[in-house]
């Protein structure tokens, strides 16, 4: 099972100035968050649960096995906080839940014979369009 306080725990917070407008305020306070977590070095995943996610988030972490978000939605710091949170602990959710097994299922005959059926029936209509041969 998943300890989430303890994932939040291993969790680095930057703060850095957002871009883009906002007036004269924009330069002063850094508003935007910088969520950074440690997939190799986490003591609150097991080997099985790192290893899912290595494979799931490849294209998202870093060459060290960094996975970073970022978050800078509002004029808050602390509600771009909670964000970054709740998105970083719904991505490692999604992506520690294993798919299904799928089952192949085998094609009974008589579908297979209905398909054959049809396309001889096909063929037929599509040969009584042609013109005669006179030779």
């Amino acid at each position: 099972m998943l300890n989430e306080e303890q994932l939040i725990k291993e969790l680095h917070f930057k703060a850095i100035r957002s871009s883009g407008s906002g007036g004269q305020h924009v330069n002063k306070v850094s508003y935007k968050i910088e969520l950074s977590f440690s997939l190799e070095k986490s003591v609150a995943l097991n080997l099985t649960q790192k290893e899912l996610l290595f494979s799931n988030l490849k294209t998202r972490l870093t060459k060290e096995s960094l996975l970073n978000l970022q978050c800078d939605e509002t004029r808050s710091q602390h509600r771009n906080k909670e964000i970054a949170i709740k998105r970083f602990t719904t991505l490692i959710k999604d992506n520690l839940i294993l798919p299904k097994q799928r089952k192949p299922s085998r094609i009974p005959n008589s579908i297979k014979l209905k398909r054959l059926e049809a396309k001889r029936f096909q063929a037929d209509k599509k040969a009584t369009r042609k013109k005669p041969d006179l030779d």
